[in-house]
């Protein structure tokens, strides 16, 4: 349909000037980025509580405050405007998403947490809190993953005694269950 008066319509002057102006759609769909803030752990990871999911970002931030930065897809880590890393966006409740560059235990870095310090505590509780200790620290390829749930074991002895740890983690034993979610 023609504008009034004119021997032209919207679809002509489209098909003529317009059409070969457009380009193609991006492949990659646009995404709507948030942010947020961490702090870099000991084990030189990030805690990112959206997805409840553990990111690494270079040892040599540890205890810093990080920007992170969010899409449905990726996650950026930024400290002073400076970006540290970025990683594929994981949704895998408590899992770990680590480069292996970032990690301490490929660096001479001496950090107050190491196995050995998480072994030696748990043998002061009792044989099987060692084994458990063990287990969980064999369970990732890299270790540091492991130190918060070993301390949150190792802390528990303050508040139940060592003898009832140990007792909890011989029965953490015998089901083959090293993780806090495991339900029975």
């Amino acid at each position: 349909m023609s504008f009034r008066g004119r021997e032209y319509s919207r679809y002509s002057l489209f098909e003529e000037i317009e059409k070969q102006a457009l380009k193609p759609l991006p492949e990659k769909r646009y995404e709507i980025k948030r942010q947020s803030r961490a702090t870099a752990h000991k084990n030189s990871h990030i805690y990112f509580s959206k997805d409840k999911h553990y990111y690494s970002v270079p040892y040599e931030h540890i205890g810093k405050r990080v920007k992170v930065i969010y899409s449905e897809s990726v996650i950026e880590i930024y400290h002073k405007n400076e970006l540290l890393t970025f990683h594929a966006r994981e949704r895998q409740k408590y899992g770990y998403t680590t480069t292996k560059e970032h990690m301490p235990s490929h660096h001479r870095f001496v950090s107050e947490w190491s196995s050995e310090k998480f072994i030696d505590w748990a043998s002061q509780i009792g044989v099987h809190c060692h084994t458990m200790i063990v287990e969980i620290l064999d369970k990732k390829q890299h270790p540091e993953q492991c130190y918060k749930s070993c301390l949150g074991i190792l802390h528990l002895a303050k508040k139940v005694g060592k003898q009832r740890l140990d007792n909890a983690c011989k029965r953490a034993l015998d089901y083959n269950s090293y993780n806090y979610n495991y339900d029975r």
